[in-house]
């Protein structure tokens, strides 16, 4: 390894340090996935631009992006079910590129050419993945062609690991506290039903529990409209 490339993987370990913190210090998963793509474009040489995404079902969803470009990009993946990106979180490959998109390429022979006219040169998609959760992928893209070596593909790998652990973290702290939100409503309307309409702690919530099988309704839109109205669901 060259002076040149120690001193370079020095700073990136550097700047990593620092997102990571960043990442932990957010206060929403969509918070979360916004720094990551913007730290994409800083840390990784050539990046001028990233997004994230995620596939279901083939349906793509576009969950953050530095630019209007990046979105247009994802739309195309979308329509034609074709690119590195929605391939990466398909068929669970972990990193993809096209090197130079001013050439055919014969695996995405539709994509390329779109995002060549977005003014794209190059580009490199990441799954983004934990342990336990399949998450999305990562999009990094170049306005110049041969941009990325494989300096940029080894960042881009450490960057996209440590993304998906602080994107999980997010998620998961969301979840938990979107659950206490609903544990606290549910136990609300259940105290309303037992003072209001003197029932017992195991008859309240069977209320709640009916009403939400018989309308189809969540758990928790029940409870909520029980502490706005007061009222005994029918």
């Amino acid at each position: 390894m060259s002076q040149e490339t120690r001193e370079d993987w020095e700073r990136f370990a550097v700047a990593l340090a620092e997102m990571a913190r960043d990442l932990l210090a957010q206060d929403s998963v969509q918070a979360t996935m916004d720094r990551i793509v913007e730290h994409a474009t800083v840390l990784i040489n050539g990046c001028d631009e990233a997004g994230i995404l995620t596939v279901h079902r083939g349906e793509v969803k576009a969950l953050s992006a530095t630019s209007e470009v990046v979105r247009t990009a994802d739309r195309i993946q979308q329509d034609l079910k074709e690119g590195p990106c929605f391939d990466a979180v398909t068929d669970r490959t972990q990193v993809y590129a096209i090197e130079d998109l001013n050439r055919p390429h014969e695996r995405w022979s539709r994509f390329a050419p779109e995002l060549r006219k977005l003014g794209m040169g190059s580009m490199m998609g990441f799954l983004l993945f934990t342990e336990d959760d399949e998450l999305g992928a990562l999009n990094l893209y170049s306005h110049h062609p041969r941009t990325f070596d494989e300096v940029a593909r080894r960042a881009g790998w450490i960057l996209a690991s440590h993304a998906a652990v602080a994107f999980s973290a997010a998620r998961t702290h969301q979840q938990l506290g979107h659950a206490m939100e609903t544990r606290h409503e549910i136990g609300e309307a259940m105290g309303i039903l037992m003072e209001r309409h003197g029932l017992t702690e195991e008859t309240a919530f069977g209320v709640l529990k009916n009403a939400s099988q018989d309308h189809n309704i969540k758990l928790r839109e029940i409870a909520r409209r029980i502490c706005e109205t007061g009222d005994r669901p029918a």
